[in-house]
């Protein structure tokens, strides 16, 4: 919806500018979405009279005229054909910006010539769509005049109309609310009766009361039509409406300014009765609405032709022969008004909003009219528009009216309401004093009775008012939203909170570091195929389902591993190969009945793109780090832990697959590359690796490991850290961590990490040994060590290598 602040003003007795009026307007409730304002935009141009113009020495289409303007004589290249000495027009200096070019004014020459400025058009100045020269205006004007006077624009505002509001559709009733806010006292005029000076002989016959319950209208006859006056065009043109001729202008105009759409016919192309039915079945209403091959049609007033389906309402005439228009859509073109009317049937009626709404959209077309029909027009203004329309069109294009005829009967007016004043403080906190919210809600045009209770009648255009609250809103809208108090809602006690057991703790931060190390969470079945089972060691009978809730699902899991397995080789078959999953859940051994323990498994398919860098053999380590991340995260004793290759697995690839345990009989985690047999066996493709911890075989973490007591302060050490060296000869079947974990307990004040860089099998090394190089961080505590500790620590190190049977390589 837009208004120009003018066009207020004729309903509004206010000083306030474009800004105040939408702040007031915001304040309100009305959502302003921009105000446009020519007159920044015409702020450089001014009016100039052309002293002389004489043919350009380079071209025939151009002419070099000396121009008076506010900066003095100029000469400006022009090349409009209306360009002539004495001519008023309007100047651009350097430096200014074109609407309609889009381009910023500089001095450079036009061949050969500099042009200091440049002569406008109406379409350079976004004044019309179109020209074909400069700007010729009155030779009354003076140089140096500002062009936004001498065009009269002034600022646009454009805000959006909430569903609910349809009297904001018009004018008169954005001026009633900010009247009421106080902005300026109300100054709408009222509307006087236009007396008839004959019946009027148009017959009118509602066959669709429910579409429309009341249908008036009138003949003015011997009118004038033609352009509208340019007071007419201005106001419409501001607002982006396009003129049309008096007739049409005079409608629009109403349309926009009072809510209140109207429609002009031609009366010397009407015949007979006018009826307003149902399309379609005007001929035989007995026609199933199946059969569109007979539903009537309509040319309409924008070019198209409309199908016509029976829950439309349709005007006709001829006694229903012929559709005329679309109630409160569109006319038809058949009977539009031109410059040869000179009999005119103006028409204001009342059309269903839920009908009108339907047939905007079942034929995707969208009007003024039909925008505001749809919203709900208020049915009081029947006949007051009528008689403003009517006015309007004798002062314009003169004429002699007959009585207005009225068939049917408007909607009632909404029903009167008890309303408790107090119930304004108990629902918005606004503490008012009840003559203020009476004000308020009069100037809103309600009628208030304060009796006890008070009664409250609604206006007949504030249809979406229907209970106390809507009042409360009402009042608080006008009273303004920024006065509410700002009252904090009350403190609400928190309700207790369980404790988590040390295993459902040690689930939620496996599961959140997980997937803080890149693995994305499964949940899959606690169920399985029975060959599935199978390959993962899973052939108790006792985990056979006897009733399972799908056949390939029939045995419960003993590992979690092939059901991530699975669902890695489906996301590779859609494309995404490269994944890293986990689970967290419950896997049956079978070794007893009941036996369920809990699982954390993690399954990595390392398909990156192939690069000239490497292979995916270092995924193994990576995955390595993963798991023992994860258990120190958990609280398990990583120092003390096993590592134990070649366990027999048959999903485990050999030497490529190991355990970790605390001593023989309790196995923590298992990890490792799948055997590509068992991918195979279930449709995947490798490589895929994987780890399983058993939750339930970690030791319950001490206290500062996880066990629930406050860590202590940051031990950091303010001395610089020294490395050294070792190569020790190893039995080749002995693991390298247990060489590691040796070395770490030589001293483990000082050894603050050990760490193998190199293992050699070669020429210089024994047969059936191996050469393992090892980096030993040494990180002083109270001193800088001497050479003489130093040497120490080294033979402690050496000691401990020796006692599992390694020797310093020499």
């Amino acid at each position: 919806m837009k208004f120009t602040l003018s066009w207020l003003r004729e309903h509004l007795d206010t000083s306030a500018d474009a800004h105040a009026v939408a702040e007031a307007m915001t304040r309100a409730g009305l959502e302003v979405e921009e105000i446009h304002d020519p007159i920044a935009a015409l702020a450089s141009f001014s009016v100039a009279r052309i002293v002389s113009a004489a043919r350009h020495p380079d071209a025939d289409r151009l002419q070099v005229c000396q121009v008076e303007t506010v900066d003095g004589m100029k000469e400006i290249v022009c090349g409009a054909p209306n360009a002539r000495a004495g001519l008023v027009t309007i100047y651009a200096p350097i430096g200014a910006y074109v609407p309609g070019l889009g381009v910023t004014l500089v001095e450079k020459p036009v061949r050969g010539v500099v042009s200091n400025g440049m002569l406008c058009s109406a379409s350079e100045l976004e004044l019309a769509e179109e020209s074909e020269g400069i700007l010729e205006l009155a030779d009354d004007l003076a140089v140096g005049t500002p062009a936004a006077g001498v065009f009269g624009v002034e600022p646009v505002i454009d805000f959006e109309v909430t569903p609910n509001r349809p009297d904001w559709l018009g004018v008169a009733g954005i001026a009633r609310d900010l009247a009421a806010a106080g902005l300026g006292p109300l100054t709408t005029p009222a509307i006087a009766p236009v007396p008839g000076r004959f019946p009027c002989p148009v017959q009118i016959r509602l066959a669709a009361p429910d579409l429309c319950p009341v249908f008036a209208g009138r003949i003015i006859r011997g009118v004038r039509n033609g352009p509208s006056p340019a007071w007419l065009q201005r106001k419409l043109t501001a607002i982006g409406l396009r003129s049309i001729n008096a007739l049409v202008d005079v409608t629009n105009l109403i349309s926009w300014d009072r809510a209140r759409p109207l429609h002009a016919y031609d009366l010397g192309k009407l015949a007979g009765t006018m009826i307003v039915a149902r399309g379609g079945q005007l001929k035989d209403p007995s026609l199933p609405e199946t059969d569109l091959a007979r539903y009537e049609r309509l040319q309409a007033l924008d070019g198209k032709m409309y199908l016509l389906h029976p829950h439309m309402c349709v005007i006709a005439d001829d006694g229903g022969e012929r559709p005329i228009g679309l109630g409160g859509v569109m006319g038809g073109e058949s009977t539009g008004c031109d410059a040869d009317t000179t009999d005119v049937f103006l028409e204001s009626a009342w059309f269903d909003p839920l009908a009108t709404a339907q047939t905007g959209r079942d034929l995707t077309l969208t009007s003024d009219a039909q925008y505001r029909f749809a919203r709900g027009v208020d049915p009081a203004s029947v006949v007051p528009g009528l008689e403003l329309a009517t006015q309007l069109i004798l002062d314009l294009c003169g004429g002699e009216p007959s009585d207005i005829t009225v068939a049917g009967q408007a909607p009632a007016d909404p029903a009167a309401f008890a309303f408790d004043p107090a119930v304004v403080e108990r629902l918005s906190g606004l503490a008012l004093p009840h003559d203020r919210i009476a004000a308020i809600l009069g100037d809103l045009g309600f009628t208030v009775e304060t009796g006890t209770p008070w009664r409250v009648t609604p206006p007949s255009f504030r249809r979406d008012v229907e209970g106390p609250a809507d009042l409360v809103e009402e009042v608080a809208r006008i009273a303004g939203y920024d006065a509410l108090p700002a009252t904090p809602l009350p403190e609400v006690a928190r309700p207790p909170r369980g404790v988590l057991s040390p295993r459902q703790g040690r689930i939620r931060t496996a599961r959140r570091a997980l997937a803080a190390q890149g693995f994305h969470e499964a949940l899959t079945w606690s169920f399985t195929a029975r060959a599935t089972a199978a390959l993962f060691g899973g052939r108790d009978q006792r985990l056979v389902l006897e009733n399972p809730i799908a056949a390939e699902l029939d045995c419960m899991r003993p590992s979690i591993l092939p059901n991530l397995i699975q669902a890695a080789a489906r996301n590779a078959a859609r494309g995404h190969a490269d994944v890293a999953l986990f689970e967290i859940g419950p896997v049956y051994a079978g070794d007893r009945p009941g036996d369920q323990r809990t699982a954390i498994t993690a399954l990595v398919a390392p398909h990156a793109p192939r690069h000239w860098s490497g292979s995916t053999e270092s995924a193994l380590f990576a995955l390595k780090a993963d798991l023992y991340a994860l258990l120190e995260t958990l609280g398990a004793p990583v120092g003390s832990l096993q590592l134990v290759e070649g366990q027999n697995r048959d999903w485990w690839r050999p030497g490529q697959s190991a355990r970790l345990q605390l001593g023989p009989k309790t196995v923590i985690a298992e990890f490792g590359t799948l055997h590509p047999r068992t991918l195979k066996a279930l449709d995947a493709s490798g490589p895929m690796l994987a780890f399983e911890i058993d939750l339930d075989a970690l030791p319950e973490p001490r206290a500062g490991k996880g066990g629930g007591k406050a860590r202590g302060p940051a031990d950091l050490p303010n001395l610089m850290p020294l490395t050294r060296d070792f190569a020790f000869l190893v039995d080749a079947t002995k693991p390298a961590a247990d060489l590691v974990r040796a070395v770490a307990g030589a001293d483990k004040t000082l050894i603050a990490e050990v760490r193998v860089f190199d293992v050699y099998r070669g020429p210089g090394v024994p047969e059936g040994q191996v050469s393992i190089a090892l980096e030993v961080v040494i990180q002083p505590r109270a001193a800088t060590l001497t050479e003489a500790e130093i040497e120490a620590l080294t033979g402690r190190i050496t000691a401990a290598a020796a006692r599992l049977g390694a020797i310093l390589r020499s």
